[in-house]
């Protein structure tokens, strides 16, 4: 039987990436996952809300990045992202609606965030 060197090399690299994700905290594993998710992207829907009332919507969000200190690395309370700015809530982007920087709270911003189920 013969191994050739590739395959050899593709085993060793799979078992080890395996025995290091096993390896790894949850916490671990939590921040490779949304390293993988921000990298590939996602088709994110943001909603905020003033009461129970919808007062802005953002349409294809690729990610929600927390704001951090430059100096200290602590977590700033508020969060960030690029989106369409849906003006008529409609769900759909229209002739006019470009795509802008948002950012709001993590304290008192009440919001929703999720994949475009479409």
């Amino acid at each position: 039987m013969t191994i050739n060197k590739k395959s050899l090399v593709v085993a060793i690299v799979g078992l080890a990436s395996i025995f290091a994700l096993t390896s790894c905290t949850q916490e671990a594993q939590n921040k490779l996952g949304r390293g993988i998710q921000n990298w590939t992207g996602t088709d994110g829907i943001l909603e905020v809300y003033a009461g129970d009332k919808l007062v802005k919507k953002f349409l294809k969000i690729d990610k929600l990045t927390t704001a951090s200190g430059t100096s200290n690395d602590a977590n700033r309370p508020y969060r960030f992202g690029y989106g369409i700015y849906d003006t008529n809530l409609n769900g759909v982007q229209d002739p006019g609606e470009k795509k802008v920087y948002f950012e709001f709270s993590d304290y008192s911003t009440s919001y929703i965030f999720y994949d475009n189920p479409n």
